[in-house]
């Protein structure tokens, strides 16, 4: 085995509705902070986008 083709395994991405029995503990902690950094990312998203509609509202008024 040459090392150049030594990978890092692919990060799991997080599936919805999931079977969770499997899962170890921290895993779950894992998924729950991926789970949270997202949420805030969306929410953050979904500011800037009100933003952008209240601009062209008033824009257009």
């Amino acid at each position: 085995m040459d090392w150049d083709e030594v990978r890092t395994p692919a990060s799991k991405a997080v599936t919805l509705g999931e079977p969770l029995d499997t899962v170890s503990i921290a895993e779950l902690e894992t998924r729950i902070a991926a789970l949270e950094a997202e949420i805030g990312r969306v929410k953050t998203e979904i500011e800037r986008k009100r933003r952008q509609a209240d601009a062209a509202n008033a824009f257009f008024k």
